[in-house]
């Protein structure tokens, strides 16, 4: 059975719709959860891949947040070791670092829905070919990332030049959530921190318009999200396939 860690750093962020399919595909996952292990120094000594998830703080905040050097050791460590690698928010900024790119405030937050185009590297790549022209994603992040070098450009947005890139053949950094459905954005919503968040931005983002829009963009997130995963875990080659056996 493969083994996947996942580096979470909050409770509300979560795997969402990956943790599904991982699970359908055979996946062992486990939670390294850093909010409540700070310290914690996991090893992917017994692991085949690595998600890492969003979180609130800043990669240059490395000294209120000792585990994002944590983190960054284990990204290297996945890099020697050829491991598949998905990096969400939080997790591509860390992944982009790790790699030599500068991380730093973006000019403008992006909270709620937003459209996403993918550049014409993304229409031969196996993960993100399955983006359209335009597609409305969920964000939700004030950072963003210079694009590597020697990474793939995949996708920018007019708010966000860089939203995600490839790094070898097995390595994502996805700036945007597809993994989030519509419970865990009415959830996010009501997090004292990001109630907090949006207040200080005097107005300029609407919680009650990022709910009424959700209804008309969830499902193609989730149609996307089953793809663009399904394809990630593509990555790590054939498993052995599950076999349920009949309730009697």
């Amino acid at each position: 059975m493969p083994r996947i860690l996942v580096c979470q750093h909050v409770a509300h962020e979560i795997l969402g719709t990956l943790n599904p399919l991982l699970k359908s595909a055979g996946f062992r996952i486990r939670y390294m959860n850093f909010g409540r292990h700070p310290d914690a120094e996991p090893s992917l000594e017994d692991y085949n891949g690595l998600v890492v998830l969003g979180g609130p703080m800043s990669v240059n905040h490395v000294e209120r947040h000792s585990h994002l050097e944590t983190e960054m050791r284990l990204i290297a460590q996945a890099l020697r070791n050829d491991l598949p690698v998905l990096g969400i928010c939080l997790g591509a900024q860390l992944i982009a670092k790790t790699l030599g790119a500068h991380v730093y405030e973006n000019d403008e937050k992006e909270i709620g829905w937003y459209d996403v185009s993918p550049t014409e590297m993304a229409r031969g790549d196996p993960v993100a070919a399955h983006f359209r022209e335009r597609e409305k994603l969920f964000q939700w992040h004030g950072d963003m990332f210079d694009i590597p070098t020697g990474a793939v450009h995949l996708a920018s947005s007019p708010l966000c030049a860089n939203q995600a890139f490839r790094y070898g053949s097995n390595v994502y950094a996805l700036q945007f959530h597809l993994e989030v459905d519509e419970p865990m954005i009415e959830r996010w919503l009501t997090v004292p921190m990001h109630v907090k968040e949006i207040e200080s931005l005097g107005g300029k983002i609407d919680p009650q318009k990022i709910l009424r829009e959700t209804p008309a963009h969830i499902h193609r997130l989730k149609e996307l999200s089953d793809k663009v995963f399904g394809d990630f875990i593509n990555l790590f080659g054939p498993r052995e396939r599950r076999y349920r056996l009949p309730s009697r």
